[in-house]
């Protein structure tokens, strides 16, 4: 399977959205984005800049206490999942693979907030790794799995954003 990674420097909140809209506007449907890094580190920021590349209008936020917010007013569907609150057994309770096998909703683009308490994550997904930058403010590691996604984000996001190419 091919993968790919490289490293995006977001020297704040501003780069960190702007890294989410980029992704909105290349990103096909049934990408899954899974998000991790520790509080605070900009994970709902991504996802709000996100929203806005898919041209949802209206405000995004965590959903920690509702656990999935959906977002079906835009280019395509948004589910923004949150598993803070939740054990890896209990987020696979809840059946997370309808949302990206597009199942029992319409498909859309789904970003998972602490995506490492996923169990069985889809084999194909960017995995996006936030955290302090080396030169201060923020940085991401974005990770994609399986050829389509790594096109994607080669042709997407290589223009501009690139870091450092692992």
């Amino acid at each position: 399977m091919a993968q790919w990674s490289f490293t995006v420097g977001l020297p704040d909140a501003e780069a960190t959205q702007q890294l989410g809209f980029r992704l909105g506007q290349c990103c096909p449907l049934g990408t899954v984005l899974l998000l991790s890094g520790n509080l605070g580190s900009g994970k709902t920021t991504l996802v709000q800049g996100l929203g806005a590349g898919l041209g949802i209008e209206e405000p995004i936020s965590s959903p920690t206490f509702t656990l999935i917010n959906e977002y079906l007013a835009g280019r395509v569907p948004l589910y923004h999942v949150d598993l803070y609150r939740l054990t890896p057994e209990q987020a696979e309770s809840l059946e997370l693979a309808s949302y990206w096998e597009g199942s029992e909703v319409t498909p859309g683009i789904v970003a998972i907030e602490w995506a490492e308490r996923l169990i069985d994550p889809p084999p194909e997904a960017i995995a996006i790794s936030l955290g302090d930058g080396e030169k201060g403010g923020r940085e991401a590691v974005l990770r994609a799995e399986g050829e389509a996604l790594v096109a994607v984000l080669k042709e997407g996001l290589g223009h501009g954003l690139l870091v450092d190419e692992i």
